[in-house]
C-alpha cells in the first residue's frame, strides 16, 4: 500500500514555504518592474521568467551546482554547517525558483494597472513612499497577486524535475507527491500511483478554481 499521508503533508509543507518565499521576493520584483522605467526592464523580466520556460531539469542542474559543496554557495553554506542538497529544504528552494515567474508576472501586472492619480494623491496628503505602498498600491493589487500566488501554489505542489535532482526521493523525508508517483509506476503500483495522481489534480484543481476567482474582474470580462 502506497504512504499517501507523508508525501502529501511534505508536498504541502513544501509548496507552503516555496509560496511564501515568492510573496515577499515576487511581489517585490513585480513592483519594481512596473515602477522601473529603463531599456533594460524586459531583459530583466525575461531573465526572471526563464525559470517558467526552462526545463525543470536544468534548473535542478544549475541549483545542484549553485548549492552542492563544491559550489559558490554551497561551499559557504557548508562551512556554516547548512546543507541544502537532498532535503525538505532544497526541495523548497526548486519549487519556488520554478513557481517565482508566476507570482512576478502577476505582481507586476497588477501594480501596472494601480492608477498613478491615486498614488500621486496620497503622496500629496503626505504619505511617504512605504506608506503610499502597503496602503494604496498593495491593497489595490491584492486581488492580483494572490490569484498569481495561488498559481505558483499549484505549480509548486506539482513540481517534480528540478525537485528530484536537488532533494531526491527520500520516503518520510524528501518525497513529496511528484516524485511519489514517480517510485509507484516505476515500482508497477498503479493502484498508488492512481491514488497519488487523484489527490494531486484536485489540490491543484482548487488551486486553480480559486485562482481564477479571486483574478482582477477586468481579466474575467468577455472580449467583445
Amino acid at each position: 500500500m502506497v504512504d499517501l499521508w507523508a508525501p502529501l503533508f511534505l508536498s504541502l509543507k513544501v509548496a507552503g514555504w516555496a509560496t511564501a518565499i515568492n510573496l515577499v521576493l515576487g511581489v517585490a520584483a513585480g513592483w519594481g518592474l512596473s515602477r522601473w522605467r529603463s531599456p533594460a526592464r524586459e531583459l530583466v523580466d525575461s531573465v526572471l521568467t526563464l525559470p517558467l520556460v526552462l526545463p525543470p531539469t536544468v534548473m535542478g542542474y544549475y541549483l545542484l551546482v549553485l548549492l552542492g559543496r563544491h559550489g559558490v554557495v554551497g561551499r559557504w553554506l557548508d562551512g556554516l554547517g547548512i546543507h541544502l542538497v537532498f532535503t525538505w529544504q532544497g526541495a523548497v528552494i526548486a519549487s519556488a525558483l520554478a513557481a517565482f515567474p508566476l507570482v512576478q508576472k502577476a505582481a507586476r501586472a497588477a501594480f501596472e494597472a494601480v492608477d498613478p492619480q491615486l498614488e500621486s494623491a496620497a503622496r500629496v496628503l503626505g504619505l511617504t513612499e512605504p506608506a503610499v505602498f502597503f496602503r494604496v498600491s498593495l491593497p489595490l493589487a491584492a486581488r492580483g497577486i494572490t490569484s498569481g500566488v495561488l498559481l505558483a501554489f499549484a505549480r509548486a505542489i506539482g513540481e517534480f524535475g528540478a525537485t528530484l535532482i536537488v532533494a531526491g526521493n527520500l520516503p518520510g523525508r524528501t518525497q513529496t507527491l511528484s516524485t511519489a508517483i514517480y517510485a509507484a509506476v516505476r515500482a508497477g503500483d498503479d493502484a498508488g500511483a492512481g491514488l497519488l495522481v487523484g489527490v494531486t489534480s484536485a489540490t491543484c484543481v482548487a488551486a486553480l478554481l480559486l485562482a481564477g476567482w479571486l483574478a482582477p474582474p477586468h481579466a474575467k470580462r468577455p472580449r467583445p
